[in-house]
């Protein structure tokens, strides 16, 4: 490669930092992120040029910020990831008007407003037996008097069927996930949630039993020709649970279930799927099943989970579009890793001993990695020195407040 590679990501939390040190780890580059505000994630860096770029979410703005990016960086390669929902959006249903200048390795806008709604994506399953949740479908205009008999049992899990859209309207008591314990709880968060000005479908659901062991994340990379190229699964040791952050990954040790990631395989490669794609599944011990809850179009916030396990991200893109040989089958992640964000003692607290004795003997293996201990980061950099006890102390805090559930 004769051109410099130039990442431009579109976020600026965990998400964004976990990419920019993928392609810093393969190709020893700097990205360069803009978003609206910054965040102590990608703040005081060595590996992230991050410039807020106020009403970034405007069509005008973003497609001007890039514009003006691409101009005075014409002799590279232009790599362009979003690090959000909100922004893959726009990158995706922008493609055209951004430019083929920038490498965007995201599938078609017909294909994502389809499969992130939870609604349709849950179809996609029925379809190629991909097991999910017992799922209630409102609509604004249809009522609530199903709620009163449900083919399932409360406690139930309520929330939209388009998270982009949702994170439109925000409103106060705002979470990322609803628990309703009755149906007049039920109606009561469906009302609040309609009246913010959110008009898309809601779903309710089966709540599936078991603490966040119970979680599994499944990230592909699906080639510039509909392949998958590369899956990794990881079982979630723990969740954030602050109202907002409710699902995010905080540690993961990955396995292998090949059976389970054929399925998925199948659906991206049938509907000509590209680019990277996260799903979020649960393991459900009633029955021995793993019932997927939804496909993210993007490379999820613990996307570094994937990287140490020896499938750089950043890796799989420029030998795609760049280097042009990804010619080999789907990589299925056999390496075992324990991947986290949080303090290990947070790990201890709360996980079960026996995964929590897992995770430590990997540790000792040195097959342990976290996203912000990135030792080149961190060198004789005071400020991310600082930053990184901060960030652990706080979610040490977070814990105590937001999650009651010890391990037993």
């Amino acid at each position: 490669m004769e051109k410099q590679i130039i990442p431009v990501l579109i976020g600026a939390d965990l998400n964004c930092y976990n990419v920019a040190r993928a392609f810093h780890e393969e190709y020893g580059v700097v990205s360069y992120a803009f978003g609206r505000y910054a965040i102590g994630a990608t703040m005081n860096t060595r590996i992230v040029k991050f410039t807020a770029v106020p009403e970034l979410e405007k069509e005008d703005v973003f497609l001007k910020t890039l514009s003006d990016f691409r101009e005075a960086h014409s002799d590279a390669y232009l790599i362009l990831m979003g690090c959000t929902d909100e922004y893959v959006n726009m990158i995706i249903n922008l493609k055209e008007k951004i430019g083929s200048d920038y490498i965007m390795p995201c599938c078609s806008p017909d294909i994502a407003n389809s499969v992130t709604q939870k609604d349709v994506f849950y179809n996609y399953c029925e379809k190629y037996d991909i097991d999910y949740p017992k799922t209630l479908v409102i609509t604004p205009d249809g009522g609530t008097d199903a709620l009163d008999s449900l083919p399932f049992e409360y406690p139930v899990i309520v929330k939209p069927v388009s998270s982009a859209e949702y994170w439109h309207h925000p409103f106060d008591g705002m979470k990322k996930v609803y628990c309703a314990h009755d149906s007049a709880e039920a109606k009561e968060i469906i009302s609040l949630i309609y009246s913010s000005g959110y008009s898309m479908n809601i779903v309710v659901q089966d709540m599936i039993p078991g603490d966040d062991s119970h979680m599994y994340v499944l990230t592909s990379y699906s080639d510039k020709n509909g392949k998958v190229k590369m899956m990794c699964l990881g079982h979630v040791l723990l969740e954030e649970h602050t109202p907002k952050g409710l699902g995010n990954h905080c540690a993961v040790i990955t396995e292998t279930k090949r059976d389970l990631m054929e399925k998925f395989k199948a659906f991206l490669e049938d509907i000509g799927y590209v680019g990277f794609s996260n799903f979020d599944i649960k393991y459900d011990e009633s029955d021995g099943s793993f019932r997927a809850f939804e496909i993210n179009t993007r490379q999820g916030r613990s996307n570094y989970y994937v990287t140490a396990s020896g499938n750089n991200i950043a890796h799989l893109v420029v030998s795609d579009y760049i280097d042009d040989n990804l010619s080999y089958d789907c990589v299925f992640n056999e390496k075992e890793i324990y991947w986290r964000y949080i303090p290990d003692k947070i790990v201890k607290k709360y996980v079960g001993d026996g995964l929590y004795k897992k995770a430590m003997e990997l540790k000792k293996q040195k097959a342990a990695y976290s996203s912000l201990r990135y030792k080149y980061d961190l060198r004789g950099n005071l400020k991310r020195i600082a930053f990184l006890i901060i960030h652990e102390h706080n979610h040490v805090k977070k814990f105590k407040k937001y999650y009651k559930v010890e391990k037993q």
